[in-house]
């Protein structure tokens, strides 16, 4: 037997009746016994004893309370308890006193000392083995003091084995609410934070008024079972449910809730703040939607910061985003808050190696709570967000009455467009474009006119805004560029040598149907493809190049020309012009209308069309000092009402009989 412990300091034990015998909890073997316990473990010797190996068969539980032992023993801590040994698989109750003894290397092991065995009931032992390795918690505390009873799974949660009842709550407003229940009905039951060996738990306690059997003291008997995992689980789905995974702001639903309650307590003034990013569709196309999202992480801790507790921030999905401002004093005061946070927002950062200056379009309303007011706010807001980005981007715009008028004429417009596609309603003008040395008209580009029933004659301006929100863009387009192609295929025919240009827009561009519609006419019999020019956008220039390049050498290769409209506006990279068929590049008005002070930037797009083979046309010309400045840098064609205005089909043929 190893030699760390002195055997004669159990000489008394050798004479005692009763089983004494010393576990040595680390290694799980019996050190000594005496001849009373070896007839108790049943066996033959103490040497006997001693080689087996008491850890094979042994529950976690157990192991739990025998490590428990050690730490309680240096706090000179002993234990009566009636335990069940299975020496050869037989079971043997008996109650036990259990102390420490400290081994010499330091080590504490278990002084056993055995009662007669145990006479109890089998319902009792079941009982107690039950007690013994169930993971509830099951405690009994004084009324104002240390427990006076703690199974093994209490005991291995308790942070001390001295701390009262009041001592395991977090929060004292829980004890109290217990206590308070506990004297009003005798019982009570809650979820709350406690103090625990492992840290800070949630645990399901339950606790009724008694007396401790053995004094009659008062008493509360508590059962606990650790429920952290799933109220942590029920919290963060909770959270979930609210919030928006990508920039941690509250999500739609909440906002929903928000205003319901804003409904029922509160009376005061409120406001909903609309806000979107500008161009993020052109954003995410050109630098990827990881760029994108960390654009949207980025503002939405920017509005954040902003924000008072009272306020609540909202991602409805997208770029688009709400702020909720409560109790609103003063509207003056908040319009400059908001017009502050607008300039914050354009503040310029890195991303991804990129330096970004993103801007926002934001709209404001002002509302009283109500049992409608989030979805007359909500739209509200949302006329005043479209009014921003109409006059420009980057702007804030607060609702008001006239704001309102004109959503309703354009919800009216929408609905007379649809009835308008069915009716065929739409007209095209054309306005020509001549050639600035012999001013003889070369082209004519196609413009779409609707001939509204009672309004009149309306510009694209008033409608093709609307077309492009709502989708119905694509239909038009599709009645645009057919009967362009007709009337184009009608003067080859005629004898008429006119080009036609005829505008496509970026989701037309996309539609396999444009290839078809296309491919369709390019097949009949002397159609004069070579006659017709396409007219994209610069901004179709972005995103997957790739796809686009070839996309317009597919129309490329059908026969028709491709230009490149309002020139020098957008966001392409000029270095991947040369990848495009383009056949002629057209300058934006804006430039035109600034001359001479834009003549740098002309000059360039001039030789950037040079270099790649293609003609100029210049957009907007007013003026002749603006054409004789267009003259003298030699552009090739102008257009603008200098020249011609826009005109319907009879006017034209007019015009060019006369050129």
């Amino acid at each position: 037997m190893p030699g760390d412990i002195d055997r004669d300091a159990f000489a008394f034990a050798y004479r005692m009746v009763t089983p004494v015998w010393l576990f040595d909890i680390d290694s799980s073997r019996i050190r000594f016994a005496n001849e009373s316990a070896c007839r108790m473990w049943q066996a033959a010797s103490e040497a006997e004893l001693g080689i087996r190996d008491l850890s094979v068969g042994m529950s976690s539980t157990v192991r739990k309370r025998l490590k428990q032992y050690q730490t309680d023993f240096e706090d000179g801590a002993t234990f009566n308890e009636i335990w069940t040994i299975y020496p050869n698989g037989t079971p043997v109750s008996a109650k036990v006193n259990f102390s420490g003894f400290r081994l010499s290397n330091d080590r504490f092991a278990l002084l056993c000392e055995a009662s007669t065995p145990s006479a109890s009931t089998p319902e009792n032992l079941r009982s107690t083995e039950a007690l013994l390795h169930t993971d509830v918690m099951i405690s009994l505390f004084r009324r104002d003091g240390p427990p006076l009873y703690m199974n093994p799974a209490a005991r291995n949660a308790a942070m001390n084995a001295d701390l009262g009842f009041a001592d395991l709550f977090v929060d004292t407003q829980d004890h109290d609410l217990m206590m308070f229940e506990l004297d009003r009905k005798g019982e009570h039951r809650l979820v709350a934070k406690v103090y625990t060996e492992q840290g800070l738990r949630w645990h399901n306690l339950s606790a009724k008024s008694c007396a401790d059997s053995a004094t009659g003291e008062p008493a509360i008997l508590v059962t606990a079972n650790d429920v952290s995992e799933l109220k942590n689980a029920r919290d963060r789905a909770r959270y979930l449910a609210h919030r928006d995974q990508l920039t941690g702001c509250f999500n739609r639903s909440h906002l929903q809730k928000c205003v319901s309650e804003l409904s029922r307590y509160h009376a005061g003034t409120c406001a909903l703040l609309f806000f979107d990013i500008d161009r993020f569709k052109m954003i995410n196309d050109r630098y990827g939607h990881e760029t994108g999202d960390q654009i949207l992480k980025k503002l939405a801790t920017r509005a954040q910061a902003g924000l008072a507790k009272s306020d609540t921030l909202v991602r409805l999905g997208g770029d688009e985003f709400v702020i909720l401002y409560r109790d609103v004093e003063d509207r003056e005061v908040l319009v400059g808050k908001v017009e502050h946070l607008l300039e914050q927002m354009s503040e310029p950062f890195q991303a991804n190696s990129i330096r970004l200056t993103p801007t926002v379009s934001m709209g404001l309303a002002f509302f009283e709570p109500g049992a409608d007011s989030l979805t007359n706010a909500m739209s509200e807001a949302d006329i005043a967000l479209y009014a921003s980005k109409v006059g420009g981007r980057n702007r804030l715009t607060v609702f008001n009455e006239t704001l309102g008028a004109a959503a309703k004429e354009r919800d009216q417009i929408e609905v007379d467009l649809k009835a308008a596609i069915e009716r065929d309603e739409f007209v095209l003008h054309y306005q020509p474009r001549i050639d600035i040395n012999s001013q003889r008209i070369l082209a004519v580009e196609a413009l779409v006119r609707w001939q509204h029933p009672t309004r009149g004659l309306l510009s694209p301006g008033v409608f093709i805004p609307i077309c492009e929100e709502t989708g119905l863009i694509e239909q038009i387009g599709q009645i645009i560029l057919k009967r362009g192609l007709n009337q184009a295929q009608a003067w080859f025919e005629q004898g008429i040598d006119i080009g036609v240009s005829i505008n496509i827009s970026p989701l037309q561009l996309e539609d396999p149907n444009l290839i078809a519609t296309l491919e369709n006419f390019a097949r009949r019999p002397g159609f004069a493809a070579q006659r017709i020019e396409l007219e994209v956008t610069e901004n179709v220039l972005i995103g997957d190049l790739a796809k686009m390049a070839q996309r317009l050498r597919d129309i490329a290769a059908l026969g028709y020309r491709i230009a490149i409209d309002d020139f020098g506006v957008g966001y392409s990279n000029l270095s991947y012009i040369s990848d495009f068929p383009v056949d002629c590049i057209k300058i934006d008005r804006s430039f035109i209308g600034k001359l001479p002070e834009a003549g740098p930037v002309i000059r360039l797009i001039l030789a950037l069309a040079r270099q790649i083979g293609a003609c100029t046309v210049a957009e907007g010309v007013e003026t002749a000092e603006q054409a004789n400045w267009l003259l003298a840098q030699a552009c090739d064609q102008a257009q603008g009402f200098l020249f011609h205005p826009p005109m319907p089909v009879d006017d034209l043929m007019a015009a060019v009989s006369t050129d």
